[in-house]
């Protein structure tokens, strides 16, 4: 029996449940093999090559895949149709030992029958081509977040990353964030005007000021809208040119994975993280009471708005058929890709045009519904007619000024009958305006002023930054959501509402990057590099000259930015009697040995105050220092010791409590920084004694070491291979 191997078991159940039990269907669960993990695992000095190790957790996999491969009559590789799954079929070919130019890599765009079936009848090689544009990127990305991480964490603090699109799109929330703190609102007036017929014959209307003397007014002070006020109360309104026209409006394209994201934000409140897991489970597959696993839509990564000529034509025959065949238009709709999409795949769409979110409604939960209500709705909506609308257009005189009123009517719904359009202009009014003739006189009912502010640039959402991202041409419709989401689980950026706020430690990473790192964190830059990772995709680039390209300035700026503030000094190091070297830290000036890596001696440098403390490792007088929180006390060997503890009364009394058993001193019963109480001479630094129990002062009778009683009660030796104990636990 012939292997199909794709990637998600929810996949594989799809695929098996279509093909009946002709084949078998497997998965890796995604990659077998990747970079290492806490190696760089890219060869620099021999032309970038990666080197793969097998994913965690993922031996058994290979085992199992491995054995049904060599029973099996042939194998077919059947992972997603992008970069990745190219790659991820690549890493299979090589482990399972498959021909390198065997023609074995299927591909479909949607998870049905026809498809499945279409695709085993034309097997092709793997694309190496694609295989190499996604190395380009994962060897690039490695060597941007392996070599900057370290820096963040040693001049910022510990735990930070960087990566070379995650650190320009938090330059966008950062830069959006100053850009709202450094506005500064500007005064302004609209004066509106509630308007009828002499005869009263047709109902109010509503215009808005517009112009003076035939140019634009900006009425900036209220002393400027009083001098309006006058003017127009002292004159009288009349109707002066009136345009009648018919608006259409042209049905929206189906989705692409950015559209879908922003639109899933907008009406339905979901993150792109949350939009995209959704998105892929009707992908994949989902189990249907009755049915079995049965996939909805097709392949949700994409930046194409193509549709196939089949489903275009079984789309035009369900709008006949419901809305009448007014609603198609006389040509199928056909849409443009946005400039530089990799359009190697269709629009998402509904795989089954039968399927309707009125017949799938009780065979899916909530979020999975509007999802695919959503998806549904804009592919049907995209092929059909243009809505109408009768559109009225008139300007009202008073002297020199000029009154602008409008209102719009729906003529004919065209897609608006499935979709809904964005929201109208304020200022339009939602119906015709009555009838006007040039020259008719108008009562003025009422004069409405208003007094207003400009409003700063509102905060990026979800949906905003990923429009941001692809307009800009940075990142790609796979990385939009995990982009957001490691933002949010690093954070970086916290949520106000539906709206990102970056947070302290995102404006020093983003400042430190912008000024050792201007391209990396330039946004052209960024999106010139995705253009170069298409072009080995095409075929026309070697993917290690691109990385070639990259590495040597990049190398220059991550050294000059390694030691940038390093003094040397005239102090020689005690250990090897070279320089050493002045250097900045997170916790402040330390001195470090110039010959590192050979030497790697440190010594504080610090003038804080030097408490009663003793580090809890290393036993050093810790110094008290002062962060964003208020003050803390700091191992002064750092970073050779990066032990700190909270800074208080109960961290800083003298609680005496126990017999040093070295010196015969009492001990101080201190806490860690987590807060375990400890106990440590109180002739320190002479004495260095420390001891989580509390020592009574005597030795050990069978080997000399320090006796201690536990909270329990216990006195024992406090050498744990000793054994020695006498006294009974308190139970």
């Amino acid at each position: 029996m012939d292997l199909i191997i794709v990637e998600s078991p929810s996949k594989a159940k799809t695929i098996s449940k279509y093909l009946k039990g002709k084949y078998r269907v497997d998965a890796s669960g995604g990659h077998i093999r990747d970079l290492p993990q806490k190696t760089l695992g890219v060869a620099v000095e021999k032309n970038f090559e990666p080197r793969y190790v097998t994913s965690p957790g993922k031996e058994e996999t290979i085992k199992r895949l491995t054995e049904e491969a060599k029973k099996a009559g042939r194998v077919y590789l059947a992972t997603d149709p992008d970069r990745e799954g190219e790659a991820i079929s690549w890493h299979l070919q090589s482990v399972l030992g498959l021909p390198e130019e065997g023609e074995n890599r299927i591909e479909f765009n949607e998870i049905s029958p026809r498809a499945v079936e279409h695709a085993l009848k034309n097997p092709r090689r793997i694309n190496y081509n694609l295989v190499d544009a996604q190395q380009a990127r994962r060897v690039l990305d490695r060597l941007v977040g392996y070599k900057l991480s370290p820096l963040l964490n040693n001049k910022i603090q510990n735990g930070l990353s960087a990566g070379r699109v995650q650190s320009v799109a938090l330059r966008l929330v950062v830069d959006r964030e100053r850009e709202i703190a450094a506005f500064k609102p500007e005064e302004y007036w609209t004066i509106s005007c509630d308007l009828q017929d002499s005869g009263k014959k047709h109902a109010p209307f509503h215009a808005v000021l517009e112009k003076l003397n035939g140019k634009k007014l900006k009425i900036g002070s209220k002393a400027q809208a009083d001098a309006a006020l006058g003017a127009l109360a002292a004159g009288s309104y009349a109707v002066g040119e009136v345009k009648k026209t018919v608006v259409r409006s042209h049905a929206p394209a189906p989705f692409t994975t950015s559209t879908l994201q922003q639109d899933a934000s907008n009406k339905l409140g979901l993150s792109a993280p949350e939009t995209m897991l959704m998105a892929q489970h009707l992908y994949e597959g989902i189990d249907v009471d009755g049915e079995g696993h049965i996939a909805f839509v097709t392949y949700i990564r994409t930046d194409s708005t193509r549709v196939s000529e089949d489903a275009q034509a079984a789309a035009r025959e369900y709008i006949a058929m419901k809305y009448g065949k007014e609603y198609l238009p006389a040509k199928p709709n056909i849409y443009a890709s946005k400039k530089g999409a990799q359009d190697a795949h269709e629009a998402i769409r509904p795989i089954d045009l039968t399927r309707t979110p009125e017949a799938v409604k009780k065979l899916l939960d909530k979020k999975h519904f509007n999802v695919y209500k959503l998806i549904y709705e804009r592919f049907i909506a995209s092929q059909m007619a243009e809505a109408q609308y009768d559109s009225m257009q008139a300007d009202v005189v008073n002297g020199n000024y000029i009154l602008k009123a409008s209102g719009k009517a729906l003529r004919f719904a065209g897609f608006t009958a499935v979709y809904s359009e964005p929201k109208q202009d304020e200022e339009e009014s939602k119906g015709l305006l009555p009838p006007l003739t040039a020259g008719d006189a108008l009562d003025c009912l009422a004069v409405k002023p208003e007094q207003k502010f400009t409003k700063p640039p509102i905060r990026y959402t979800d949906a905003s930054l990923v429009k941001a991202m692809e307009d800009k041409g940075i990142g790609r419709p796979s990385t939009y959501a995990s982009i957001i989401s490691v933002l949010t689980k690093r954070k970086y950026v916290e949520k106000d509402g539906k709206y990102m706020k970056p947070t302290e430690v995102a404006y020093r990473i983003t400042d430190m990057l912008v000024h050792y790192f201007k391209d990396i964190m330039d946004v052209g830059f960024t999106a010139g590099m995705e253009e170069r990772l298409d072009e080995i995709e095409e075929g026309g680039k070697d993917w290690h000259a691109i990385v070639g390209e990259f590495y040597p300035p990049f190398e220059e700026q991550l050294r000059f930015a390694g030691t940038d503030g390093d003094e040397v000094t005239d102090i020689l190091c005690e250990k090897c009697g070279r320089p050493m070297v002045r250097k900045t830290g997170k916790y402040g000036k330390y001195l470090a040995c110039s010959g590192y890596p050979a030497c790697s001696n440190i010594i504080s440098e610090t003038e804080e105050e030097i408490s009663s403390t003793p580090c809890p490792k290393c036993g050093s007088m810790m110094v008290i220092k002062t962060g964003r929180y208020g003050k803390f006390l700091a191992c002064p060997n750092y970073p050779a010791c990066k032990s700190t503890m909270p800074f208080g009364e109960k961290k800083e009394e003298d609680v005496l409590e126990g017999v040093c058993p070295d010196c015969g001193k009492p001990t101080k019963k201190l806490r860690s920084r987590t807060g375990k109480p400890y106990y440590g001479c109180s002739g320190y630094p002479a004495c260095k004694f420390m001891s989580w129990d509390m020592p009574t002062g005597e030795k050990c009778p069978k080997c000399g070491g320090a006796i201690v009683k536990t909270a329990r009660g216990v006195v024992k030796c406090s050498d744990k291979s000793c054994g020695y104990k006498r006294g009974t636990e308190n139970t």
